[in-house]
């Protein structure tokens, strides 16, 4: 019942144990739930750790059950703070990256001439393409790509097809993060079940880093401008450089969920993953626009869904509903 709070059923049966006799001792426990002492006596560093256990103030050396209100309250806590920390490495890993890509992006054809296995500046989507192919066809066990922005143009889904089908037919790995919006978009959303149906792995996340395509976390492709893919695109082996994008990749990996997959709503607030990020990039003085480019949606989705959110809280103003969601808690 509680292994989603990292409670294993051993432990719990030990804590509920506890909770009925306090008095029992180790033996006590170990004859009343069939288990060996050692079993026992590693649930109980297990509790002790969550904190569900604490030294008696009565008995010097005696560990007593803490009410299961607080319990689950500390436990709760534990797991917020834990969130709040892996948000904050991902904020500094994106940050990270962006100075990387900077740095690679004032690069000039005046400047002095990189090596050419360095880092080459490709401009114009024929000379993107034909790199692209070239890796897809060099690349021998994986393809990380990250794609923002929601829906992908037909024009990039059939450019990817014939690489994809490629790398996989040789059994490269194939590992893909879209935007949840992506959720909406047929064509990308059919290219995403063809891309797992052949062995590929795809997730969505609400909010991506930039466009960025890795092979074999020794070469990474990115734009040189995520704000503008117009303006070209950089092709760096850096070695420091690649193994921060795949950090990046990997971080976000992790905090997102498969296609196949629904986006679970949080128990308190019955808001979805993307809601929550709506309503957090909104409150930070972002408008429709930018925050709906960060989403992968048009400004007018963000209306729509803003005033969704709006009449959830009953709100009158985006303030007075930014005010209320922090009040909730919808905004840590």
């Amino acid at each position: 019942m509680l292994d989603m709070l990292g409670l294993d059923s051993t432990s719990e049966a030990v804590y509920r144990a506890m909770l009925a006799h306090p008095e029992g001792s180790v033996q006590d426990l170990c004859e009343q739930l069939g288990l060996t002492e050692t079993t026992v006596r590693d649930a109980l560093d297990k509790l002790a750790d969550l904190r569900l256990l604490r030294a008696s103030r009565d008995v010097l050396g005696v560990m007593r059950p803490v009410s299961p209100e607080l319990g689950l309250e500390l436990i709760l806590r534990r797991q917020e703070e834990e969130l709040v920390r892996r948000r904050q490495e991902l904020e500094l890993g994106k940050a990270a990256a962006a100075r990387a890509i900077a740095e690679y992006a004032d690069l000039r054809p005046s400047a002095p001439a990189a090596p050419a296995t360095t880092t080459q500046r490709l401009v114009g989507l024929d000379a993107i393409q034909a790199t692209l192919e070239v890796l897809a066809r060099e690349v021998a066990d994986e393809c990380l790509s990250v794609m923002p922005g929601g829906a992908q143009s037909q024009a990039s889904l059939d450019a990817s097809r014939p690489l994809d089908e490629a790398a996989m037919a040789r059994g490269v790995s194939v590992l893909t993060l879209y935007q949840d919006s992506v959720r909406h978009d047929p064509p990308t959303l059919a290219y995403a079940r063809w891309l797992t149906e052949r062995g590929g792995m795809v997730r969505t996340c609400p909010t991506l880093p930039p466009r960025m395509l890795v092979f074999d976390r020794r070469v990474a492709v990115v734009p040189i401008d995520p704000a503008d893919t117009k303006r070209g695109a950089l092709c760096i082996h850096e070695a420091g450089v690649v193994a921060s994008l795949v950090a990046l990749f990997e971080q976000t990996w992790h905090s997102a969920i498969p296609l196949g997959a629904d986006r679970a709503k949080d128990v308190e607030s019955g808001l979805t993953a993307a809601e929550q990020e709506l309503l957090r990039l909104l409150a930070s003085g972002l408008t429709d626009e930018v925050a709906g480019r960060k989403l992968g949606i048009s400004a007018r989705s963000v209306r729509r869904q803003m005033s969704a959110l709006m009449e959830r809280l009953d709100a009158s103003s985006r303030f007075e509903a930014g005010l209320k969601a922090a009040q909730r808690g919808w905004l840590a």
